[in-house]
């Protein structure tokens, strides 16, 4: 009797392997837990976990006709090819590279630092810039672009007329400008008043 239950728990893969359909749905009752619960001590990732299955299902399928039941019991033929499957992988797996992706948030400051940065190098040529003008320009300047004060608080804060004002920002924007083209085709750079 135990001969006889030893001789059908054997055979599955021997018909398997001469083309028998049934024997296909009984060896799916069969090792289909077994085959599973390897699959998911040997796999890293859940969603890959039915791939792994089927994949070793397949290959049972395809290597059936190699199985020799005086060899070795279909069990241990099955955990072999099994595992084999498994381990091949998980090789395939630790040697393709993981291609993380940075999220959105964490993509979006590069281009935005860039941009920083360009502006940083511009109003530090600016700031340089201001040196080539005159005192009362440069003071003018200062006082509209980096304290934002109108064109009549500058004339207040200066005791200046207010066409006086506007003259020194009209002339220094005019030669703030010129000074950064020199500076921009490399030609010599006079300050307002003859130095260079």
């Amino acid at each position: 009797m135990e001969t006889e239950a030893s001789s059908e728990k054997s055979d599955l893969l021997v018909r398997i392997g001469q083309g028998d359909q049934s024997a296909v749905r009984l060896f799916l009752d069969r090792y289909g837990g077994w085959i599973y619960g390897l699959a998911k001590r040997y796999t890293r990732r859940p969603e890959d976990l039915e791939d792994a299955v089927q994949e070793i299902f397949l290959h049972l399928w395809t290597n059936a006709h190699r199985f020799n039941p005086s060899l070795s019991s279909e069990m241990t033929f099955v955990t072999m090819l099994a595992r084999r499957r498994l381990i091949d992988r998980r090789r395939r797996e630790d040697r393709t590279p993981v291609l993380d992706q940075f999220p959105a948030d964490v993509c979006a400051p590069a281009v935005e630092l860039s941009t920083v940065l360009e502006h940083g190098e511009e109003v530090s040529r600016a700031r340089e810039a201001l040196q080539f003008l005159s005192m009362d320009q440069r003071e003018t300047l200062q006082m509209a672009i980096f304290q934002g004060m109108t064109h009549e608080e500058i004339a207040r804060k200066t005791n200046s007329p207010l066409g006086t004002v506007k003259t020194h920002l009209r002339r220094g924007l005019i030669r703030l400008r010129e000074v950064l083209d020199e500076a921009a085709t490399g030609r010599r750079v006079i300050a307002e008043g003859g130095a260079s």
